[in-house]
């Protein structure tokens, strides 16, 4: 029978229909996952921690409310409605009673609550008194750390890991199509038999492999339960087309995830189970499905061949998979939410680039993966494609076709990316074969623990710093190392060398923050399901936590790239070089927040080069800049032994720094939005994208900043509006990758449609936008963060 009768009969494909729930089901405060895991803990008190997190895992699995909602062919939920939000209290409880009475009112993603969740939540929050993550982390930061952590200067927010999960990996979900839950099962019970106990270090193997096998064959029922609510459906559905469905269903689900997938259907439901359960094990944003497109091929080309798949059902399956995964949201606390603005689940999902031997690795499923994200137009999965100077054109002008409707994808280098995950200590093999995760981080596939958003680090607050001896300009507090009076600089080494121990300073504190976040995770919060799938861990009996992977990075992200960029910019030109305003002038007026002085402000903006004109000038300096940052960043290792990466991102965060970031010398006044990844900031553009791509290329070096830049551009439509157009940037972005730019993105959006968005939100509630690394639902985005994204220079190539 047709997979399309039923869509025929009623008018609508499938995919539209499930579309359209994401837009009228609403945002929802889920407590049965927060009930069962408190229950769990109760129930468990005074046993070893991982298995502890086993058996609440088990308890989930086993109880959790489930559904399968109408149309749907890949099953199984994150809460049992489609955009539910689960509870994760073990990480941080506290704060839910500061937000309880706020979530439907707070600025930025906003929830439904009931009552009845609100006293569930009441109830059970002073269980976790003194037991969360956020409890132990305070109790346990030095206390110089910890009071850098709390000031509202915010040079660096490492706070995420505190109230969230660690996710930003990639795991191997094709070994679990490849053997299925059991066998791994099975091999873990031989290992645990032949495990030597009089061996210390063997002590805490066995109860990581306990932990294990608690959890796959927790898995394993979840399945079932699925399977048996899909046949009681079946037996209540009176459409046939359905019926068949549902029974289809039950089938796959009775035989994945606990058995090899033998079918392109039964992969993808068992990529959903590790996914989903990884998920409902630690809500970390970015479990990123990888190279999809490489791992699904052979299961599509074989059910091709064998003619039991057709193209369209293989559309259909790939489209219901990318809304799947639209459905997973985190609930954060308000600030939070502010730093991580409209539910950047971040969940990377890259196609095309090259096999593992260096050939290109387009094929049929990529197509359809980028058809998927024009027909589905989906926040998730966070959609790139891997390009290199053999990606055919074809690719890219589908891809570019995509972005005109999707946003998506965002383009990531291989010239460029492949030399940068070598810097981590990969093979050329793994190289080739690399993944990129949450926003736009490169690194190893299924062998890495990276936490590549570990923390965030305000540039332009150093700079603000080191221009100001020290002392916070928005609150007058000293916050770092005296760097000398500024108004006494005499040269830019002076500005540079203050810059760079304000640098050092906050850069020693963050590692301080991260590493004492990552050992209280290992201690608390073990995570053995989703250990399975990355790895070394079986074979080291580690959890991942603790180290039990091949790579252990962490992932340490600079903010305000132009800004420090042009400010450096201005000082040497205005002040050192043409003489036309001193330092002490130059510091009054930034003390002052250029009050009453626009004059100088309109000279700062329009006479120092900026980032993004394609001038050397400025370009190399903010390289400079960027350096010492990078520099200082490798310096440190994790605690579980890796390499921290730094990188130059921004998600949200340029937003809530900005707020806390005094007056440049860029001309930028306090308190405005700073300059988002390594883009230019608002207005500086002037000279049009190409020279954008030039400036940005030359001043990036993306294999020292290791963990990935991100490039925002807003084109207007009529620009890509025919092939003309479509060939324009596809050639501004061989252009730029050329150049050895490593990552670009689009909005090609106008600046009216935003306007009229913004102004008329329930008429535009499925408008997707880029905000930097990640696509949001723009009506889901506070007004200080649309402003920003309308505020984007919006090129033309006629302009």
């Amino acid at each position: 029978m047709s997979v399309n009768a039923l869509d025929k009969r009623i008018g609508k494909s499938r995919t539209e229909r499930l579309r359209e729930r994401l837009f009228t089901v609403p945002l929802e405060i889920s407590v049965d996952r927060f009930r069962l895991v408190t229950e769990s803990y109760q129930e468990t008190e005074g046993q070893p921690m991982i298995i502890r997190r086993a058996k609440a895992l088990k308890k989930i699995l086993e109880e959790m409310p489930i559904t399968i909602f109408d149309d749907e062919l890949i099953v199984g939920s994150f809460a049992k409605t489609s955009r539910g939000g689960p509870l994760f209290p073990e990480l941080a409880a506290e704060w839910l009673l500061s937000d309880i009475d706020n979530f439907e009112k707070r600025t930025q993603d906003k929830f439904l609550i009931s009552e009845e969740s609100k006293q569930v939540i009441k109830e059970l929050v002073p269980y976790w008194k003194g037991k969360t993550v956020w409890d132990r982390v305070v109790a346990q930061l030095p206390p110089e750390t910890e009071a850098v952590r709390e000031e509202k200067a915010q040079v660096f927010y490492p706070s995420l890991h505190m109230v969230s999960g660690f996710g930003h990996t990639n795991a191997d979900y094709e070994m679990a199509m490849r053997k299925g839950f059991s066998r791994i099962t099975d091999e873990l019970k031989e290992k645990l038999n032949a495990l030597d106990l009089t061996k210390p270090e063997n002590l805490r193997k066995r109860l990581f492999y306990e932990a294990v096998i608690i959890v796959l064959e927790a898995g394993i029922v979840f399945a079932k339960r699925m399977a048996a609510l899909a046949r009681r459906l079946a037996e209540q559905e009176k459409n046939p087309v359905r019926k068949e469905e549902l029974l289809k269903i039950a089938e796959i689900n009775e035989w994945v995830p606990a058995n090899p997938a033998r079918t392109f259907h039964e992969a993808l439901q068992t990529f959903w189970y590790v996914h989903l359960i990884m998920r409902l094990e630690t809500n970390g944003l970015s479990h990123a499905p990888g190279r999809f497109d490489q791992y699904m091929y052979p299961y599509y080309k074989q059910d091709i061949e064998k003619g039991i798949l057709s193209k369209e059902e293989a559309q259909e399956l790939v489209d219901s998979t990318f809304i799947k995964l639209t459905e997973i949201l985190n609930v954060f606390d308000t600030p939070t939410s502010h730093y991580h603005a409209g539910f950047p689940e971040t969940q990377n999902m890259v196609v095309g680039g090259q096999t593992v031997d260096g050939r290109d690795a387009t094929n049929d499923l990529t197509f359809i993966c980028l058809e998927a994200m024009k027909n589905a137009r989906t926040p998730q999965p966070n959609f790139g494609l891997r390009v290199h100077e053999r990606t055919p054109d074809e690719v890219l002008m589908k891809a570019i076709e995509v972005i005109k409707v999707a946003r998506q994808p965002q383009l990531f280098n291989d010239q460029v990316h492949i030399p940068a995950v070598l810097s981590q200590g990969a093979n050329l093999e793994e190289a080739r074969d690399y993944v990129c995760i949450g926003c736009v981080e490169p690194q190893v596939a299924k062998k890495a623990w990276g936490i590549t958003n570990s923390s965030w680090f305000n540039m332009a607050k150093a700079l603000e710093l080191a221009l100001n001896d020290g002392k916070d300009r928005m609150t007058g507090k000293q916050v770092g190392p005296h760097t000398g009076d500024p108004r006494k600089f005499s040269s830019l080494e002076e500005v540079m060398g203050a810059y760079r121990k304000q640098i050092e300073y906050f850069v020693k504190h963050m590692v301080i923050a991260v590493n004492t976040i990552c050992e209280v995770h290992a201690e608390l919060v073990p995570l053995p399901f989703t250990s399975v799938f990355h790895h070394d861990c079986l074979e080291e009996g580690k959890d991942v936590t603790w180290g039990g992977a091949k790579y252990n990075y962490a992932g340490v992200n600079g903010v305000g790239t132009a800004n420090v960029g042009d400010s450096l910019a201005a000082i040497k030109k205005l002040v050192f070089e043409d003489q036309v305003i001193t330092m002490a002038e130059l510091m009054d007026v930034l003390d002052s927040n250029f009050e009453g002085k626009e004059d100088l402000r309109q000279m700062l903006l329009n006479r120092a080069p900026k980032l993004g004109s394609g001038d050397e000038y400025v370009d190399a300096l903010t390289r400079e800049a960027l350096a010492i940052y990078d520099k200082e960043v490798k310096k440190y290792s994790t605690n579980r032994g890796g390499m921290f990466k730094p990188g130059h991102l921004s998600t949200s965060t340029n937003v809530p720094f900005g707020e806390v970031t005094g007056a440049l010398p860029d001309g930028r006044k306090a308190g405005r939005p700073l300059a988002d990844g390594v883009s230019p900031s608002h207005g500086s553009d002037k000279n049009g994208p190409t020279a954008v791509a030039t400036s940005v290329a030359r001043a990036v070096d993306a294999v020292l900043g290791c963990n990935g830049p991100l490039l925002n551009m807003k084109f207007s439509p009529s620009a890509v509006h025919d092939e003309r157009g479509i060939r324009n940037l596809m050639g501004l972005i061989r252009t730029y990758f050329d150049l050895g730019g490593a990552h670009i993105q689009f909005n090609i959006v106008s600046r009216e449609t935003l306007e009229k968005a913004q102004a008329n939100p329930e008429e535009y509630k499925d408008l997707m936008v880029r905000v930097a690394g990640y696509s949001v639902f723009f009506t889901e985005i506070n007004r200080d963060m649309q402003n920003d994204i309308i505020d984007r220079t919006e090129y033309s190539f006629t302009s």
